[in-house]
């Protein structure tokens, strides 16, 4: 298989994941800033210009972030990416949701490519402002779901690397962590393939 990916991304997630399935792939890197995800060659295997990408061992290639972790939860069952009863896979699924497309698409956008929401540059501030807004509450909520829990589920799942990249840029642009949060993080930051992860993207 092939990661198309750029480090420090959402992608940290699904990188994390394969290798949590010590799944052999191979990784490609996406230079948003150079506009590498604009470039004719990646359109013709994401039109969406979007990261992450995962071509499968048949050649056909998945995007979003939700989508690709839940395949690889489907297809590696043995792996328990996921709780495997109804209730279990609905909240993971929840909150795998809530993460992407609230803390990251709705709250972390304003503030990092501020300029889309806006081209006034005298409105920046305000855009980034609201973000960090979505952002906190964001986090106030996964609190109240990790209370009394190591992990969004109970045990480790598909909903934790999602939750794990959104704290990592949190801790990256100093936005505190609510106590569950932080321990989460922590506790995430402590996984052995985490740690290799993060090295292998530049991460130290």
């Amino acid at each position: 298989m092939k990661l198309y990916m750029t480090p420090g991304s959402c992608s940290t997630g699904i990188h994390i994941l394969l290798e949590e399935l010590d799944l052999a792939f191979e990784a490609y890197i996406v230079n948003l800033p150079a506009g590498d995800h604009l470039k004719p060659d990646y359109l013709a295997i994401n039109p969406k210009s979007s990261i992450p990408t995962l071509v499968r061992d048949d050649g056909t290639a998945l995007s979003e972030f939700q989508a690709i972790a839940y395949w690889l939860a489907r297809k590696y069952p043995k792996a328990k990416l996921m709780p495997g009863d109804a209730d279990g896979d609905a909240q993971v699924i929840e909150a795998m949701d809530y993460v992407v497309g609230t803390l990251h698409g709705q709250g972390y956008t304003r503030i990092f490519t501020t300029a889309n929401y806006t081209p006034n540059e005298a409105d920046h501030e305000a855009v980034k402002a609201r973000g960090r807004e979505i952002v906190e509450k964001g986090f106030a909520i996964m609190n109240n779901t990790l209370a009394g829990k190591e992990y969004v589920a109970g045990d480790f799942s598909i909903a934790d690397a999602a939750l794990f990249y959104v704290e990592f840029w949190a801790d990256k642009i100093g936005i505190d962590l609510p106590q569950h949060c932080r321990a989460h993080y922590q506790r995430m930051l402590a996984r052995p393939v985490v740690q290799r992860v993060l090295r292998e993207e530049g991460y130290r």
